[in-house]
């Protein structure tokens, strides 16, 4: 008699509750095709109006988009200007379609270093969709991980200094409550495109046991059919957050 032993089953994978994006390639895509780098960003709108219908439609809760990065001020004036210009407009264009779908804004970032039209647009679409009870979309712009963990520390040593707290009681759970990016949970799932395999200070912190997917696509072509395989990968995973197995209950 020949004894086969049984294959493990996999645990089932946890519920996707965060999914969060960096949108890399715009400008490969352009120059690729003879075009100046920021026609890439005009074209990347469509993508991410697709993604943001698709998990608005799907169900998952929360979505972050990696729209601007600290770093990015490096970049020319005239693609720095293009893709603030781009927000704007975008963020007004589509305003009623982010109404119409109960699709809540959410900025992550320091506003005050954006132009003052830039940042009102903003801060008016915040206010405007708090009341929305559907996707929760997260804009990072002006973001970047290592500066939201310097703003913590500042704000945790402010505290201890002024005796609200003792260094000895600081624990994970309550450093990240000073960070910015608390007020959502950790996300599930990162996917960056353009087959760059790095977080580029994207969510440093919260990243910590975060699923990563890189696609070789360029954002400007990253379509529903791409997003179907990377939430694919995700369900594949095991998420045992450092424990050696996590049992279905």
């Amino acid at each position: 008699m020949v004894y086969v032993k049984k294959k493990e089953a996999r645990p089932a994978p946890l519920p996707l509750q965060h999914l969060a994006v960096i949108m890399d390639g715009n400008g490969r895509w352009a120059e690729k095709k003879g075009w100046p780098r920021y026609f890439g960003h005009f074209r990347g709108v469509k993508s991410l109006r697709q993604m943001v219908k698709s998990c608005s439609r799907w169900g998952i809760p929360y979505l972050t988009v990696f729209a601007f990065s600290t770093e990015n001020w490096k970049r020319s004036s005239i693609e720095v200007s293009v893709i603030m210009k781009l927000m704007s407009r975008s963020l007004t264009r589509y305003q009623q379609e982010l109404d119409r779908n109960q699709i809540r804004l959410h900025v992550l970032g320091n506003l005050e270093e954006l132009a003052p039209s830039v940042r009102n647009i903003f801060n008016e679409m915040v206010e405007r969709t708090k009341n929305n009870t559907g996707l929760k979309l997260i804009v990072a712009v002006n973001y970047g991980g290592r500066q939201e963990i310097i703003q913590a520390v500042r704000a945790i040593s402010r505290a201890v200094k002024e005796g609200q707290m003792e260094i000895d009681n600081i624990t994970e759970d309550h450093f990240y409550s000073y960070m910015s990016s608390s007020v959502f949970p950790p996300p599930d799932l990162i996917i960056r495109t353009g087959a760059v395999s790095r977080l580029s200070n994207f969510y440093l912190w919260t990243a910590a046991y975060s699923e990563i997917y890189v696609s070789d696509v360029l954002w400007p072509d990253f379509n529903e059919a791409e997003l179907k395989k990377a939430l694919h990968f995700y369900t594949q995973t095991s998420r045992r957050f450092g424990a050696a197995s996590l049992e279905r209950k």
